[in-house]
């Protein structure tokens, strides 16, 4: 049954984004916080989808953490769901990703459409160049930004270095991070076309103050508080022994 619901998971999945895309480039003229919350239509279609299709919903705790200010939201990366969750979770939101993305048919060009802060990494210098110049702007048009500091999507018990990219922005912009942890892997793998029912645990941190800190300092604050609620989620899932773990 997981092949089968995976599958027809998937046909809605790309149903969907053609339609969803055709939505938003008709509506290019409006606003980018309008044109963000047609596009969410996508995200919120595919999640509502993951929880009748294949079993997977996701319990939120922190969320009266959000301030009331556009921040900087930082988490560890681990699926493909956490870019779409976020949307139905966190206010209207810009994404800084790699901008390669942008030239997958339908999916990236959607991306496109909600103002992410797109970087080519082996251009260090200009990309950090551009994620600062942009990250800020964002930030002042009233958007909050979606920073994965990993770099690309790790293994639940495998987390990546933590970059500073994002903490620099906070000390330039003066914004506050909102670390935020998950353990979606464990249910939407990555590279994995299965995905395995369950119940995906997300918490929401205090928000950290930037004003009068370093950036290695601010990053090495997120990254500890991310990196222990992992370990927690790690052994709750070891306690419970879930299928999927003696799959992993």
């Amino acid at each position: 049954m997981v092949y089968i619901r995976s599958f027809l998971y998937l046909v809605g999945q790309i149903t969907s984004a053609v339609i969803i895309f055709v939505a938003g480039a008709i509506c290019f003229f409006l606003s980018s916080v309008a044109r963000a919350r047609i596009i969410g239509l996508w995200a919120r279609f595919n999640i509502w989808s993951l929880k009748w299709v294949c079993g997977i919903t996701c319990r939120v705790s922190g969320l009266e953490n959000l301030p009331n200010q556009p921040a900087i939201i930082i988490s560890n990366h681990q699926s493909a769901w956490e870019t779409l969750a976020f949307q139905t979770i966190f206010p209207p939101q810009s994404y800084v990703l790699k901008k390669a993305l942008l030239w997958i048919p339908i999916f990236g060009w959607g991306l496109a459409l909600n103002r992410p802060i797109a970087i080519d990494r082996s251009r260090k210098t200009r990309a950090l160049d551009i994620l600062l110049k942009e990250g800020a702007a964002r930030l002042s048009e009233g958007r909050w930004l979606v920073i994965f500091p990993e770099g690309s999507r790790m293994l639940p018990a495998q987390p990546g270095k933590f970059q500073a990219g994002g903490a620099m922005i906070a000390v330039k912009s003066g914004a506050n991070i909102v670390p935020v942890a998950h353990n979606a892997g464990v249910f939407w793998p990555k590279h994995s076309f299965l995905k395995y029912p369950g119940v995906i645990e997300l918490e929401i941190g205090a928000a950290i103050a930037s004003e009068g800190r370093g950036a290695r300092d601010l990053n090495k604050q997120t990254e500890d508080w991310i990196l222990s609620k992992l370990a927690q989620f790690t052994a709750q899932s070891a306690a419970k022994t879930p299928a999927v773990a003696k799959i992993k």
